[in-house]
């Protein structure tokens, strides 16, 4: 392959409050006898980092029920996803995301979902399962996680990651490699085609969430080293490339000045494309690829 899909999601300082929430119709197979079906929310869409409440109302209590939350996309290997068990009485969390999970309980019918400091992994489907005997019923509410998709191709050259390499690599740039639908999506909402192109040469993506801290330009020119230490100086290291292109997305960086980052590679931010200024007349982040590292001729992109 030869670069990654990666998604940017880097996390903010926000409150649950700044979730979106959006409404799409759900199957009306089975009408629902205990559980409301989410008016106007069955899509909630939030940063990494921040709080979220995934909504599940009962109409009234049965005698006696459980409520099972579980993630069911994308689907475990094997076992179920759990994250949460109520019987009305006692709540047990299961699996990574059960020591972040806990029930609203904004009133006595309230069994919503409620997620602390939201993670990459946590994007996916969740079921709200009433369960009663033979009376079960649920429904489904889907948690997008913001974020940017972006191309990474190895400073070895295109085509040159596996799978795990990919994996590892989006790792190292705080990143995620990106599902068919994160691609999907951002291609969407990206005007300029080259990315769409990229696509269906089989190069990787990564998701990439918004952060916590912020990413800035100090002048050179430097080497790879000298970068490095001046960043440094500064209480700050150089920046991963899943963290410029989320301070590009989510912070509005625009710099038409080359910079050293952390993986060897040279790029700039740009938000409004002028002339002099990469000659590209679409948004986006720039890549002059992997130079040599002695080179003295750029700047740094610091990351704190």
């Amino acid at each position: 392959m030869n670069f990654i899909a990666v998604l940017v999601i880097s996390s903010g300082f926000f409150s649950c409050n700044s979730a979106k929430y959006h409404h799409y119709n759900q199957d009306k197979d089975k009408d629902l006898k205990y559980l409301l079906e989410p008016l106007v929310y069955a899509e909630v869409t939030a940063r990494r980092g921040h709080t979220v409440v995934l909504p599940c109302v009962m109409r009234f209590k049965p005698p006696h029920y459980r409520v099972k939350w579980t993630k069911i996309e994308p689907p475990s290997q094997g076992v179920e996803n759990i994250v949460l068990i109520t019987n009305g009485h006692a709540d047990k969390q299961y699996g990574s995301v059960g020591p972040r999970a806990s029930l609203l309980h904004a009133h006595n019918l309230d069994v919503s979902l409620r997620l602390t400091d939201l993670e990459l992994e946590d994007d996916g489907s969740y079921r709200c399962e009433l369960i009663n005997g033979i009376e079960d019923e649920s429904v489904i509410i889907t948690l997008r996680i913001e974020g940017v998709v972006f191309p990474y191709q190895s400073h070895h050259g295109r085509y040159r990651f596996t799978f795990f390499d990919a994996k590892e690599a989006c790792a190292e740039q705080d990143a995620t490699l990106a599902t068919y639908k994160q691609l999907y999506r951002g291609n969407n909402n990206i005007n300029t085609p080259r990315l769409l192109t990229l696509t269906y040469t089989f190069e990787q993506f990564w998701q990439k969430t918004y952060m916590f801290g912020s990413v800035f330009f100090i002048p050179g020119p430097f080497n790879s080293a000298e970068a490095e230490r001046a960043c440094r100086r500064d209480g700050a290291s150089l920046a991963k490339v899943g963290q410029i292109y989320s301070s590009w997305k989510f912070q509005q960086l625009d710099h038409c000045d080359g910079g050293w980052l952390q993986d060897g590679s040279v790029r700039f931010p740009i938000i409004n494309p002028r002339e002099h200024c990469g000659g590209i007349a679409e948004p986006g982040v720039r890549s002059f690829g992997y130079l040599s590292k002695s080179l003295r001729l750029y700047g740094a992109y610091c990351y704190r």
